[in-house]
Protein backbone atom coordinates (compact mmCIF):
# COMPACT_ATOMS: atom_id res chain seq x y z
CA UNK A 1 0.00 0.00 0.00
CA UNK A 2 1.58 3.91 -0.84
CA UNK A 3 3.56 2.56 -3.71
CA UNK A 4 1.19 2.37 -6.78
CA UNK A 5 -2.33 4.57 -7.97
CA UNK A 6 -5.29 3.21 -5.00
CA UNK A 7 -7.35 2.39 -8.06
CA UNK A 8 -4.76 -0.49 -8.89
CA UNK A 9 -5.21 -2.24 -5.64
CA UNK A 10 -7.82 -4.75 -7.20
CA UNK A 11 -5.43 -5.67 -10.01
CA UNK A 12 -1.84 -6.07 -7.81
CA UNK A 13 -4.06 -8.78 -5.43
CA UNK A 14 -4.00 -10.68 -8.27
CA UNK A 15 -0.37 -11.29 -8.35
CA UNK A 16 1.31 -14.47 -6.90
CA UNK A 17 3.85 -14.08 -4.27
CA UNK A 18 6.33 -10.96 -3.51
CA UNK A 19 8.44 -11.32 -6.65
CA UNK A 20 7.55 -8.96 -9.58
CA UNK A 21 10.05 -10.33 -11.43
CA UNK A 22 9.21 -13.93 -10.85
CA UNK A 23 5.57 -12.83 -11.69
CA UNK A 24 5.90 -11.10 -15.10
CA UNK A 25 8.66 -13.56 -16.50
CA UNK A 26 5.79 -16.60 -15.50
CA UNK A 27 2.98 -14.21 -16.97
CA UNK A 28 4.71 -13.75 -20.10
CA UNK A 29 5.09 -17.44 -20.37
CA UNK A 30 1.61 -17.69 -20.31
CA UNK A 31 0.22 -14.95 -22.78
CA UNK A 32 2.50 -16.32 -25.15
CA UNK A 33 1.33 -19.78 -25.02
CA UNK A 34 -2.05 -18.47 -25.26
CA UNK A 35 -1.55 -16.57 -28.20
CA UNK A 36 0.14 -19.30 -29.75
CA UNK A 37 -3.04 -21.32 -30.38
CA UNK A 38 -5.37 -18.89 -32.35
CA UNK A 39 -5.09 -17.61 -35.68
CA UNK A 40 -5.80 -14.25 -37.11
CA UNK A 41 -9.02 -15.86 -38.49
CA UNK A 42 -9.52 -16.77 -35.00
CA UNK A 43 -9.64 -13.36 -33.47
CA UNK A 44 -10.38 -10.95 -36.32
CA UNK A 45 -12.55 -8.70 -34.60
CA UNK A 46 -13.31 -10.52 -32.06
CA UNK A 47 -14.91 -7.96 -29.21
CA UNK A 48 -16.83 -9.18 -26.13
CA UNK A 49 -19.23 -6.37 -26.47
CA UNK A 50 -19.76 -3.33 -29.22
CA UNK A 51 -17.42 -0.58 -28.60
CA UNK A 52 -14.87 -2.62 -26.33
CA UNK A 53 -11.56 -3.50 -27.89
CA UNK A 54 -10.44 -6.12 -30.09
CA UNK A 55 -8.49 -9.23 -28.86
CA UNK A 56 -5.54 -7.63 -30.98
CA UNK A 57 -5.95 -4.25 -29.43
CA UNK A 58 -6.30 -5.67 -26.08
CA UNK A 59 -2.96 -7.16 -26.61
CA UNK A 60 -1.76 -3.91 -27.98
CA UNK A 61 -2.80 -2.05 -24.96
CA UNK A 62 -0.75 -4.36 -23.10
CA UNK A 63 2.47 -3.87 -24.66
CA UNK A 64 1.54 0.04 -24.95
CA UNK A 65 0.93 0.07 -21.03
CA UNK A 66 4.08 -2.16 -20.16
CA UNK A 67 6.55 0.16 -22.14
CA UNK A 68 4.64 3.07 -20.17
CA UNK A 69 4.88 1.85 -16.84
CA UNK A 70 8.78 0.27 -17.67
CA UNK A 71 9.83 3.55 -18.52
CA UNK A 72 7.72 5.30 -15.31
CA UNK A 73 9.55 2.64 -13.38
CA UNK A 74 12.64 3.73 -14.83
CA UNK A 75 12.43 7.20 -14.47
CA UNK A 76 11.49 6.17 -10.29
CA UNK A 77 13.90 3.55 -9.67
CA UNK A 78 16.79 5.93 -11.62
CA UNK A 79 15.74 9.02 -8.85
CA UNK A 80 13.98 11.13 -11.25
CA UNK A 81 11.65 13.57 -9.35
CA UNK A 82 9.48 14.72 -12.36
CA UNK A 83 6.30 14.42 -12.28
CA UNK A 84 4.98 12.06 -14.54
CA UNK A 85 2.10 12.45 -16.21
CA UNK A 86 -0.99 10.16 -17.43
CA UNK A 87 -1.79 8.90 -20.84
CA UNK A 88 -4.77 8.29 -22.77
CA UNK A 89 -5.12 4.39 -23.07
CA UNK A 90 -8.08 4.86 -26.00
CA UNK A 91 -6.26 7.46 -28.04
CA UNK A 92 -3.45 4.81 -27.69
CA UNK A 93 -5.23 1.89 -28.75
CA UNK A 94 -6.49 3.67 -31.49
CA UNK A 95 -3.71 4.95 -32.82
CA UNK A 96 -1.66 1.77 -32.41
CA UNK A 97 -3.81 0.14 -34.88
CA UNK A 98 -3.29 -3.16 -33.42
CA UNK A 99 -6.26 -5.32 -35.68
CA UNK A 100 -4.45 -4.32 -38.56
CA UNK A 101 -1.86 -6.57 -37.70
CA UNK A 102 -0.67 -10.12 -37.88
CA UNK A 103 -1.10 -11.58 -34.47
CA UNK A 104 2.28 -13.50 -34.51
CA UNK A 105 3.73 -10.01 -34.63
CA UNK A 106 2.48 -8.07 -31.98
CA UNK A 107 3.14 -11.62 -29.82
CA UNK A 108 6.92 -10.85 -30.82
CA UNK A 109 6.17 -7.56 -29.74
CA UNK A 110 4.58 -8.51 -26.61
CA UNK A 111 7.68 -10.99 -26.11
CA UNK A 112 10.43 -8.26 -26.98
CA UNK A 113 8.61 -5.77 -24.65
CA UNK A 114 8.58 -8.10 -21.81
CA UNK A 115 12.26 -9.48 -22.01
CA UNK A 116 13.24 -5.51 -21.84
CA UNK A 117 10.76 -4.68 -19.40
CA UNK A 118 12.58 -8.05 -16.92
CA UNK A 119 16.28 -7.22 -17.93
CA UNK A 120 15.73 -3.92 -16.41
CA UNK A 121 13.84 -5.20 -13.49
CA UNK A 122 16.51 -7.80 -12.76
CA UNK A 123 18.96 -4.84 -13.23
CA UNK A 124 17.56 -2.69 -10.41
CA UNK A 125 19.82 -2.42 -6.72
CA UNK A 126 17.42 -3.41 -3.66
CA UNK A 127 17.55 0.51 -2.94
CA UNK A 128 16.49 1.66 -7.02
CA UNK A 129 13.22 -1.05 -5.52
CA UNK A 130 12.06 1.49 -2.87
CA UNK A 131 12.56 4.50 -4.54
CA UNK A 132 9.38 6.92 -5.14
CA UNK A 133 7.87 9.38 -7.85
CA UNK A 134 5.15 10.52 -8.80
CA UNK A 135 3.38 9.80 -11.52
CA UNK A 136 -0.29 10.25 -13.03
CA UNK A 137 -0.56 12.92 -9.60
CA UNK A 138 0.14 9.73 -7.16
CA UNK A 139 2.96 8.57 -5.54
CA UNK A 140 4.26 5.32 -6.93
CA UNK A 141 7.76 2.87 -5.70
CA UNK A 142 9.28 1.30 -9.11
CA UNK A 143 8.27 -1.98 -7.10
CA UNK A 144 5.00 -0.86 -6.87
CA UNK A 145 4.66 0.28 -10.58
CA UNK A 146 6.30 -3.62 -11.59
CA UNK A 147 3.43 -4.72 -9.86
CA UNK A 148 1.09 -2.40 -11.02
CA UNK A 149 2.57 -4.01 -14.63
CA UNK A 150 1.64 -7.55 -13.80
CA UNK A 151 -1.72 -6.85 -11.98
CA UNK A 152 -2.91 -5.01 -14.88
CA UNK A 153 -2.11 -7.66 -17.45
CA UNK A 154 -3.52 -10.38 -15.10
CA UNK A 155 -6.76 -8.20 -15.09
CA UNK A 156 -6.74 -8.31 -18.99
CA UNK A 157 -5.84 -11.98 -19.28
CA UNK A 158 -8.62 -12.85 -17.28
CA UNK A 159 -10.79 -10.92 -19.53
CA UNK A 160 -9.71 -12.56 -22.29
CA UNK A 161 -10.39 -15.84 -21.40
CA UNK A 162 -13.52 -14.78 -19.49
CA UNK A 163 -14.95 -12.30 -21.74
CA UNK A 164 -13.70 -12.64 -25.08
CA UNK A 165 -13.86 -16.64 -24.26
CA UNK A 166 -10.49 -16.72 -26.37
CA UNK A 167 -9.58 -20.14 -24.61
CA UNK A 168 -12.28 -21.73 -27.19
CA UNK A 169 -11.13 -19.68 -30.26
CA UNK A 170 -8.19 -22.23 -31.51
CA UNK A 171 -8.87 -22.97 -34.80
CA UNK A 172 -9.52 -27.09 -34.64
CA UNK A 173 -12.44 -25.31 -31.84
CA UNK A 174 -14.22 -22.95 -34.18
CA UNK A 175 -13.81 -25.94 -37.08
CA UNK A 176 -14.86 -28.43 -34.74
CA UNK A 177 -18.42 -26.40 -33.44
Amino acid sequence: AGEFADYAADDIARVAGDDAVAALAAQGRDVVDMFAVLTDADVAGRRYAPGKWTVKEVLGHLIDDERIFCYRLLRVARGDGTPLPGFDEKLFAVNGEAEHRPLRDLVAEYVAVREATLALLRALSPAAWTRRGVVNDYEASARGLAFHIAGHELRHVAALSSLYRIDSLTTGAATAG
